[in-house]
């Protein structure tokens, strides 16, 4: 099965801060969503890293990469063609910004440290057209599309 998206990305859909991200990718037309706790993303994660972290993460299949935490949040706003300042902002202030948003919201649950961009596993690779099935579009055409 060929997938519709080339890039997924996979937050916490209890997080307003995740949500807006996913939001935010609206414009991205190949980038699919899928919630964290969506089974195939923790297949995914564990076949990616041994386990299944808790953290904000960007999948790109063309690049073979994964972005994790604070890299993600970058690449995703360098994608959705936000300016470097805005990028630079949103990185430094990726464990900021989930700490306040865990206080408001009373999560508990600690953001792991993973904030790189790691090369994707081929264990990984192998479950990403089920990660993409599992995906929700987020791509809203418009009249020049």
């Amino acid at each position: 099965m060929t997938s519709q998206f080339t890039g997924i990305l996979l937050y916490d859909g209890d997080c307003p801060f995740c949500s807006a991200a996913s939001t935010a990718m609206r414009q991205l037309e190949g980038v699919g969503v899928v919630p964290w706790d969506d089974p195939a993303a923790q297949d995914f994660l564990e076949a990616q890293f041994g386990e299944d972290p808790f953290a904000l993460f960007f999948v790109d299949i063309d690049a073979e990469t994964v972005w994790a935490g604070r890299a993600a949040a970058s690449e995703l706003c360098e994608r959705a063609g936000m300016p470097v300042l805005v990028q630079d902002i949103v990185g430094e202030n990726y464990e900021r910004v989930a700490d306040a948003i865990q206080s408001v919201t009373g999560t508990d649950r600690e953001i792991d440290p993973y904030h790189d961009a790691y090369p994707l596993a081929d264990d990984a690779a192998a479950l990403f057209d089920e990660l993409a099935a599992n995906s929700s579009r987020t791509h809203v055409p418009t009249d020049s599309d």
